[in-house]
């Protein structure tokens, strides 16, 4: 079975707890804050595994999370960080974010690897909010937590050189004869349903990467059939071999189907079909009139293609020189890194200090006032790093919403003097 898309689910590692310690020992009546730093958690790494060739793997195990960081201990002890986790793909995996379909990353050399989640940063123990002035600080802060996302993975075959064309044109049994690979072979449409992979080594020329693409049909730009799934595996390829059936005996005009071809390979992308083409004219043991051959070549001279080979991959008639065409061609294709336009990339958004605030209008009849709810993951942590009923504390909880800019927010928004602000389920009234 050959698989290649997958969806997943990842999360990162939440940050352990800062801890909340006060040294108590005989004969040490004034220890001070002791409380350590909580660990990192771990996080989720993709690496390239060469070993690879498809995403079968991903169709029994969706859901991939990293271990948490310990939490600080006394005696200004570190919580132990989280275990990264690491998940194995093969070479020329796309990894995209699944919500916005944003490119995050393009797995196409052997050591490549990418940080698809960051493990939650670990909170502070309260002997790092020790001040001259705040010499008992009776909290600490929380572990950041971990990033979570569904990620889409889609396998984009490494080949050098693609092979193109119509269904039952020939294609299986050209790279059977010049490859190990073993497609399945028949006389009937769609008999390639996933693509092959093989290396042609023939004496005298450099070895190269062929992929036998299964049979593209008009409208595969537009996803009919399976023609994105396809087409998609013909991307990276540095050049293409367009096979057509020039004998002719399913009815079929050979340049009608070249052209057809090439239309969709524009349509789906304009680099791939400005790719250097070598043109195969197969099946040309069947052929019985050569002018055939040759008003064919002659028109597709004319559009700009001058390799024009005329070849039976069944008995092997001129197959060797379409290959040593291929493999001289390649000596001037540079090997170039899939482009990926900026704007198709994933930009992680920064969650750290996100929050949003409305006004919710309270009137009981009596009293009437408006409540600023100030809702996110910045509250929500801040919350967990105070006591708001120790003084101390909650002074601190008030330095660091005006540091950050929130009181003055607030003002903007019209807070008056006599306003409720909200966070979570506490609340306490805005004071001028």
């Amino acid at each position: 079975m050959f698989i290649d898309t997958a969806k997943v689910f990842v999360k990162s590692g939440d940050g352990g707890h800062g801890a909340i310690s006060f040294r108590r020992e005989k004969y040490v009546p004034l220890g001070g804050p002791d409380g350590g730093d909580g660990g990192r958690g771990g996080d989720v790494i993709f690496v390239v595994d060469i070993g690879m060739t498809t995403l079968l793997d991903f169709k029994y195990k969706r859901k991939f999370v990293a271990e948490t960081g310990t939490s600080g201990g006394a005696s200004k002890c570190y919580g132990k960080d989280g275990n990264d986790i690491t998940i194995r793909v093969p070479l020329g995996t796309i990894i995209k974010d699944s919500e916005s379909g944003k490119i995050m990353c393009d797995l196409s050399h052997k050591d490549d690897k990418y940080v698809v989640c960051k493990g939650g940063k670990g909170g502070k123990g309260n002997v790092k909010f020790c001040t001259p002035t705040r010499q008992a600080p009776n909290f600490a802060e929380p572990g950041m937590p971990g990033e979570e996302r569904f990620v889409s993975l889609e396998l984009k075959l490494l080949a050098d050189v693609g092979l193109l064309g119509f269904p039952n044109v020939g294609k299986s049994t050209f790279i059977s004869t010049v490859t190990k690979a073993k497609p399945k072979i028949a006389n009937y449409h769609f008999t390639t349903l996933k693509p092959n992979l093989g290396v042609v080594s023939v004496p005298g020329i450099e070895p190269f990467v062929m992929a036998d693409i299964p049979g593209i049909i008009e409208g595969a730009a537009e996803g009919v059939g399976l023609g994105l799934e396809f087409l998609r595996h013909i991307e990276r390829t540095r050049l293409l071999i367009h096979v057509v059936d020039i004998s002719g005996i399913e009815g079929r005009d050979p340049i009608e189907d070249f052209i057809k071809i090439n239309e969709e390979l524009k349509k789906y992308s304009v680099k791939l079909w400005d790719r250097p083409q070598i043109v195969v004219a197969n099946k040309c043991d069947m052929l019985y009139d050569e002018e055939v051959f040759e008003n064919f070549k002659k028109k597709v001279n004319e559009m700009g293609y001058d390799k024009v080979f005329k070849m039976s991959a069944a008995t092997y008639d001129n197959v060797e020189a379409v290959v040593k065409a291929a493999a001289e061609m390649l000596k001037d294709i540079p090997i170039t890194d899939l482009i990926i336009n900026p704007e198709d990339m994933f930009v992680p958004e920064d969650k750290k200090f996100t929050y949003t605030i409305s006004v919710e209008p309270y009137d009981d009849g009596e009293e009437s006032y408006n409540v600023y709810v100030i809702e996110g993951s910045f509250v929500d942590r801040l919350l967990l790093a105070v006591n708001v009923n120790d003084p101390d504390s909650f002074r601190y909880f008030h330095k660091v919403l005006k540091n950050k800019g929130i009181f003055d927010e607030l003002r903007e928004m019209g807070i008056q003097h006599g306003d409720m602000v909200r966070t979570n389920d506490f609340e306490f009234e805005y004071v001028m």
